[in-house]
């Protein structure tokens, strides 16, 4: 089966969410699934569910604790580094016929790793691997690489009412 380049991106809730979606069919159907988070580090609930489905999908977190409110340290850039290197030789291995990277877009806004390298990474993929990638920031570049790009648009959320991030829901 030939595998696509998916991104999801935009302001709003989903992206996440949608990917892990793709990923729990992927295994429903029987396909192998890798799933690399950049950025996040902490452990949100999806990570609690995934550790259920350890011969259909793995996770693995190449970032530290969410920095979004500060400036990215040396290390935060060097786990992002050295796990898009990683993840790259996995999806490489053939082992996996769906990889997701998740926040990939954030992690080349807040200069984790450039956009030249994500290109690098995508050029890399197997004609048979569904390559997804999330978060807010899409660059132009990674838009027209991919063969499919939904945008998430917030027209309403409760967090700007004070709501703060709920287990289970938001993470």
């Amino acid at each position: 089966m030939k595998g696509y380049i998916q991104v999801y991106t935009g302001d709003g809730k989903g992206k996440t969410t949608a990917a892990l979606g793709l990923a729990l069919r992927a295994a429903g159907a029987g396909l192998k699934v890798y799933i690399a988070q950049f950025v996040k580090g902490m452990k949100y609930s999806e990570i609690n569910a995934l550790g259920k489905m350890p011969d259909s999908i793995a996770v693995k977190q190449y970032g530290r604790n969410c920095f979004i409110n500060r400036n990215p340290e040396e290390e935060d850039i060097r786990a992002a580094r050295e796990g898009l290197k990683e993840v790259r030789q996995i999806m490489c291995s053939g082992k996996y016929q769906m990889i997701i990277l998740d926040e990939a877009n954030i992690a080349t806004s807040y200069n984790l790793f450039s956009v030249d390298e994500l290109l690098d990474f995508i050029e890399a993929k197997p004609e048979e691997v569904e390559l997804v990638i999330t978060g807010r920031t899409a660059d132009p570049r990674i838009i027209e690489k991919a063969d499919l790009v939904t945008e998430m648009k917030e027209i309403k959320h409760y967090y700007r009412k004070g709501v703060e991030a709920r287990d289970g829901i938001e993470r």
